[in-house]
């Protein structure tokens, strides 16, 4: 099995910071360093070992992959990836987060 390097940009972390709260949430929404600590580490490994398997999301772009999952604190986390031309590693350098999942679709409320 190949094992990727995969690094985490600072520009991650900013978008993370953006759509997470810095303290728990009311409805038990995890902070930004709760999903760093533990949602993220499970996605750097993902795209260390899967990478060639993720599907590729911009045509004629194969050194760009997306993961869409579900993780232990959200309900579906986006993460886009792109492999570096020199050196060969992942670097992780976008995250959409849904906390929510789709509307339950009852249109009385």
């Amino acid at each position: 099995m190949t094992r990727r390097v995969v690094r985490v940009t600072p520009d991650l972390f900013v978008l993370l910071d953006a759509q997470l709260p810095h303290e728990r949430g009311p409805n038990g929404e995890p902070t930004a360093a709760e999903f760093a600590a533990s949602d993220l580490l499970d996605i750097v490994d993902t795209f260390a070992v899967l990478w060639d398997q993720l599907p590729t999301t911009i045509p004629g772009r194969p050194d760009y992959r997306t993961l869409v999952t579900r993780t232990r604190l959200t309900y579906a986390v986006a993460v886009r990836g792109q492999l570096s031309p020199v050196g060969g590693a992942i670097e992780l350098i976008a995250i959409t987060v849904d906390l929510t999942g789709p509307d339950d679709g009852d249109a009385d409320d």
